[in-house]
């Protein structure tokens, strides 16, 4: 996908994680743009003017707003609740999954995880928007 795929938020406090999601996604022709917490991201996608994300990638556990409190602000939104997010966390165990589905999340990729995964799954919700439907 190297003709442009339009912008990916990447959200997590790990600036590692980030840089590898972004580096990943940019050499597939997607736009980055990264943001360190749910708060950092909720003020992103309000601000005035701003760039809509094609998908935004979320950590569950970060300061001070998680990512928990993020989805259920996104999807509260109407101008935001159409925007597919993938829960990308450590959290793996099989509650963090039902839970994640519970509130929103249209994915769940634990780390650390396949770079090859997660493009996938971006790649079908550019293509699909929310309706695209992942394998677990």
């Amino acid at each position: 996908m190297k003709d442009g795929g339009g912008l990916v938020l990447v959200c997590d406090d790990t600036e590692q994680i980030r840089t590898l999601m972004s580096i990943n996604l940019k050499l597939e022709g997607y736009d980055v743009e990264e943001v360190g917490d749910g708060q950092e991201l909720l003020e992103r996608l309000q601000r005035p003017g701003a760039r809509r994300p094609r998908v935004i990638t979320l950590d569950a556990h970060m300061e001070p707003r998680d990512g928990w409190w993020a989805i259920r602000h996104i999807r509260e939104d109407p101008t935001l609740a159409d925007i597919p997010v993938i829960m990308v966390t450590a959290s793996v165990q099989q509650h963090d999954r039902i839970q994640a589905g519970e509130e929103g999340f249209d994915a769940f990729v634990a780390k650390p995880f396949d770079p090859d995964y997660l493009l996938e799954l971006v790649h079908g919700f550019v293509a699909r928007g929310r309706s695209y439907a992942p394998e677990p």
